[in-house]
């Protein structure tokens, strides 16, 4: 389960706002269209649930699709008349417009890497050979005319000759995969369908393995259960109905099934998990044309990883006995985790493994800031990596014979750069400065520590303008997420440029139930402890308030996903601490999530309620839906969804906008933003992705009393 981020820019320009807080423009009560009820009930432990919304779940019903038209006309309406709108969006298609790269990969004689010329709908992957001119390889934004196909994952066999690539319909997470051929760019298969959940591990040129789910029968392909999830392997040159089962299916039931192979083409691993957290590991020997899958690891009571292979020598990441994770060597021939040999011990802080160019490199999260250090194959440290300040540095990693590796660093207030490294020396390059123009010295990004409800110190950083008046008036957006082990470390993207320039704040900070701190901080957020995560985010408020960043009357409170679930918590609990609410993708109906695609797999962190009468009465006490109260006075909200969204099944967001408009009594607007042929959030044409963030924070603001920007 990924999360909606929100990042952060910074420009030049600077947006001026007119606001006066004692003679705002009242915003008139809202006329919704009005929303059907139906007699419906889950019963669970004697306890009857109503749910009259429950109808919205079926996203076949055409009288969804009416409802979903008629919802979207009133949102359409209201922000079209917010007189800003235009202004920001122009605004932020100047700042979207220029080039963004990938790092560079080598595959068989060419160097691949993804480029955008600023408004591209989606990212074009070229390729050249060694000095010469790039060519286009693949475009994404000729698969289809209004840019919602998007390429979704490239996987070449091992002497480069053979891609397969996937690609994603308006979002969902069911894939087709193309095989072609690399040189000539010749398809040379039918296209394979109904793929989810999956990477592609090429066995030489032969085949490949993948994973999926049985395609649901007379039943919403976006929305019904999927639960058995299969590893599969395929022959080039058969058809897609013969692939050989390898893992998984009715004998053998899991949620979530992946396959890989080794560098050096070894060994298949497979991994096997009920749920987010957790997993089995097997291991075949490919050397051995008649050997059996092996059973590593039997049970799902920690995480197993395998990122190299040596000889008859696996190297493993695990968290079993290291709830910081540590790296561990197995010998194939002697299967059993008691006698595993540390080669990067555990330490207090949680680590992530890479390898490449002969090394291991192990980053490391210090108070949610990345560190790294280079290791020898044997464990020995080699050197520790400076990188430009405290940040997040990311994919410093390739293939085991590679030269000269890359990683990007980047931070709240220094903007995504591509740097070359060198793991004999140990120096680091600039590769690729990001296009976008700003001054960061305008700016200031800081890490504080404040104290939640239970005395518990939680981190967050705040980003604002340099030389900001603490007057309690500056428009703040406050993004969280918490769960899933999931850790929010500092990032820049363009989207929160014009938040910024226009005076506002932005901060964001790590809560529990995310993995800034390991597993102990993961489970201190999760089933019965998930409070902790709200109460959490609501401390961070109350800080920003006390601190006189701010004031309930220009506070926004953000987040997707498990973060829409925040939100939607939250608001539900103190609605009069925020002005505004946007959760946008939001698991909002805690009783039901598990009945819909995968969601069943999350039940790590939230249980579910036919676990016990503690658990649903746990469930009951937060669950955002449930929770909505005839007479309050919600913050003005805008949901936000995908109507193609088959992670975080939609039905979530229409229940829960439908009942907010029923019972808020209070004159802010309770809207709701439905974008069609849109996901969860992956492969998002860049024109909606602009048009989503215009939205946001134009209804922030203007919900705020904020009537006037002035370029």
């Amino acid at each position: 389960m990924k999360y909606f981020s929100i990042a952060i820019g910074i420009a030049t320009t600077a947006l001026l706002l007119s606001f006066s807080t004692s003679k705002m423009n009242k915003i008139p009560k809202m006329q919704y269209p009005k929303t059907k009820t139906v007699a419906s009930a889950d019963t669970f432990f004697n306890q009857v649930v109503n749910d009259p919304y429950r109808w919205l779940e079926d996203d076949l019903n055409p009288n969804t699709r009416k409802w979903i038209n008629a919802q979207n006309a009133i949102t359409g309406d209201f922000l079209a008349k917010i007189p800003f709108r235009d202004a920001f969006r122009k605004r932020m298609q100047l700042l979207w417009n220029y080039d963004r790269y990938s790092a560079p990969f080598k595959e068989g004689d060419y160097t691949y890497f993804y480029k955008n010329d600023g408004l591209q709908n989606q990212s074009i992957l070229y390729r050249q050979l060694g000095n010469g001119e790039p060519e286009i390889f693949l475009n994404p934004n000729a698969f289809s005319k209004d840019g919602t196909t998007s390429l979704a994952g490239v996987s070449f066999s091992k002497d480069g000759s053979i891609l397969a690539y996937q690609i994603s319909e308006g979002g969902s997470d069911w894939r087709k995969v193309i095989v072609m051929n690399a040189k000539t760019k010749q398809v040379i298969e039918d296209t394979m369908k109904d793929i989810k959940f999956s990477g592609i591990a090429w066995k030489g040129n032969e085949g490949f393995y993948y994973s999926s789910y049985d395609k649901p029968k007379n039943a919403s392909e976006l929305s019904a259960k999927t639960d058995q999830h299969k590893l599969y392997y395929h022959k080039l040159g058969q058809k897609q109905s013969e692939d050989q089962l390898v893992f998984g299916g009715p004998t053998m039931p899991r949620r979530y099934v992946g396959g890989a192979i080794t560098e050096d083409q070894n060994f298949l691993i497979i991994t096997a998990a009920t749920s987010t957290n957790g997993n089995e590991l097997y291991v075949k020997d490919l050397r051995n044309p008649n050997a059996e899958i092996l059973s590593v690891v039997g049970n799902f009571e920690n995480n197993h990883d395998v990122i190299h292979s040596e000889g008859n020598t696996l190297y493993i990441l695990t968290d079993y006995k290291a709830p910081n994770m540590r790296l561990v060597k197995m010998d194939v021939s002697l299967i059993d985790p008691e006698i595993w040999t540390d080669v990067i011990p555990e330490s207090t802080m949680p680590l992530s493994v890479s390898t490449g160019a002969g090394k291991f490199f192990a980053s490391y999260l210090k108070d949610a800031c990345t560190q790294l250090l280079q290791y020898s194959i044997n464990g020995q440290l080699e050197k520790e990596i400076t990188l430009p300040g405290k940040g997040t540095a990311s994919g410093l990693g390739g293939k085991w014979d590679d030269k000269e590796l890359y990683y990007s660093f980047t931070s709240y207030i220094y903007p995504p750069t591509i740097f070359s490294f060198n793991a004999d020396n140990g120096q680091s390059a600039v590769y690729k400065k990001s296009g976008v123009t700003f001054d960061p010295e305008a700016y200031e990004s800081k890490q504080v520590f404040y104290t939640s409800k239970d005395g518990t110190n939680v981190p967050m950083m705040i980003t604002h303008k340099k030389g900001m008046k603490l007057n309690k008036a500056n428009p703040t957006m406050l993004y969280g997420y918490g769960g899933f082990n999931i850790s929010l470390t500092p990032s820049f993207s363009t989207a929160m440029v014009a938040w910024l320039e226009a005076g506002g704040v932005y901060a964001v900070p790590n809560l529990r139930g995310g993995g800034e701190y390991g597993k102990d901080w993961h489970d201190a957020g999760i089933k019965t402890k998930k409070q902790n995560v709200f109460d959490d985010f609501i401390a961070a408020a109350e800080y920003l308030i006390s601190e006189n960043y701010t004031s309930s009357q220009f506070l926004c409170i953000s987040g997707g996903s498990n973060g829409g679930l925040l939100v939607g918590a939250c608001m539900t609990q103190r609605p009069e601490l925020f002005k505004v609410a946007l959760p946008a993708v939001g698991v909002l109906d805690m009783l039901r999530y598990h009945k819909f695609t995968a969601g069943a797999g999350w039940a790590y962190d939230y249980g579910t309620a036919e676990d016990s009468p503690e658990m649903l009465n746990y469930l009951l006490s937060y669950s955002p839906y449930h929770n909505l109260k005839k007479g309050m006075n919600y913050p003005a909200t805008m949901v936000c969804t995908g109507d193609h969204d088959d992670r975080v099944v939609p039905a979530h967001s229409f229940k829960f906008a439908a009942k907010l408009q029923s019972v808020n009594d209070g004159p802010n607007p309770t809207l709701i933003r439905i974008e069609t042929k849109a996901g969860h959030g992956a492969g998002k044409p860049t024109a909606m992705v602009i048009e989503e963030y215009v939205d946001k924070f134009a209804f922030a603001l203007y919900n705020m009393g904020i009537r006037e920007i002035k370029l």
